[in-house]
């Protein structure tokens, strides 16, 4: 025979709320340890100190700005970014993902670039939400396993549609690829080839260098 616990209604009334309080005292620590004042703090200043400073291939504030925005936005949590130059597209996206639980894989030919981007990372106290990797992306990119919902390229141009190709079979329907320096007058043959995608469907920003942002809507 099984053993029965028989519990007092004022017991078992208590009981109840001491679960719910125990429950939502683990939702709120959840909650809370991705709202974080003092990263904000380091990273804003940071952002500032080297206001105007970000040359070398790196994108406007503007630009690293709506990169943020599409992060958050959407919830993604795992992230590639193709061209890492010395980090400042970089931070603006794992200060998202830092937010959103997630990480982000960045790639940089450079070896100067990288390892002037890993300096920057610390600083920004962003280095745990980033995975920096100092590789050719053309071999790097099609070898990465794994399913993303973020994409951001900014390496070499002429390989836009290169790096499409061998991203879009890992971009789960919802994500986002975004590319860099694209308008109608820079780059138009990218934005046209994505255009023409009957699953994607993709608009162009021009509040900073262009941007192409194509939201996959299926397989």
């Amino acid at each position: 025979m099984k053993n029965t616990i028989h519990l007092k209604p004022r017991f078992c009334f208590t009981f109840i709320l001491a679960a719910l309080f125990t429950n939502f005292a683990v939702y709120s620590q959840t909650k809370d340890s991705r709202n974080n004042p003092n990263l904000d703090k380091q990273v804003k200043e940071f952002l500032n100190s080297k206001k105007n400073q970000w040359h070398d291939l790196n994108v406007p504030e503007s630009d690293g700005q709506l990169l943020y925005d599409i992060i958050i936005k959407n919830n993604y949590k795992s992230a590639v970014e193709i061209g890492t130059s010395t980090g400042h597209s970089g931070i603006w996206i794992a200060w998202a993902l830092s937010k959103t639980g997630g990480k982000l894989i960045t790639i940089e030919i450079d070896a100067s670039r990288y390892k002037e981007a890993l300096e920057n990372f610390k600083k920004a106290g962003l280095s745990e939400y980033i995975d920096a990797r100092l590789a050719d992306a053309h071999e790097l990119v099609p070898a990465l396993k794994g399913y993303f919902d973020f994409v951001f390229s900014d390496a070499d141009k002429s390989w836009y549609i290169n790096y499409f190709k061998d991203m879009d079979p890992k971009l789960i329907a919802g994500g986002c690829f975004v590319t860099h320096n694209v308008s109608r007058n820079n780059n138009y043959s990218f934005y046209e080839y994505v255009s023409k995608l009957t699953n994607y469907k993709t608009s162009l920003d021009t509040n900073g260098a262009g941007v192409a942002i194509s939201y996959k809507t299926g397989k």
